[in-house]
């Protein structure tokens, strides 16, 4: 069982990136997916989430509009869109599913429950 996360990489201030993670040996139609990101020095923090119960997405204040979490029908795979990038979104990117929930009820870096992914680094610079 695994999740696989890519498509990090150097980007400028404005531009886009669009994270994948894909799973195997799970079916996310069953679970709850989150990204989430940590940055030099800084606590992990929680950037997006997908319900798989009805699909709402949810996202702290930092990203929402900037950022859309989502999946492609018939995939085993979540994505992370990020669009407008700024240099405060510098950050190692790390999928999670959460493995207790198939609706988002936080994102607290700590919670048991959450199966994560390896992480892909995210450069926002000119």
């Amino acid at each position: 069982v695994q999740l696989q996360a890519s498509g990090g990489g150097l980007v400028q201030p404005g531009g886009s990136l669009r994270l994948s993670c894909a799973a195997s040996g799970f079916d996310l139609d069953y679970y709850a997916m989150k990204w989430f990101r940590q940055a030099p020095g800084k606590e992990r923090e929680g950037v997006s989430c997908l319900s798989s119960s009805d699909g709402r997405t949810y996202y702290p204040d930092s990203v929402k509009g900037r950022f859309t979490i989502f999946r492609e029908n018939g995939e085993n795979t979540a994505y992370l869109q990020m669009t407008n990038l700024k240099p405060e979104d510098t950050a190692v990117y790390y999928c999670a599913m959460d493995l207790g929930f198939d609706y988002c009820k936080g994102f607290d870096p700590r919670d048991e429950n959450l199966y994560w992914g390896q992480g892909t680094l995210v450069t926002v610079s000119s």
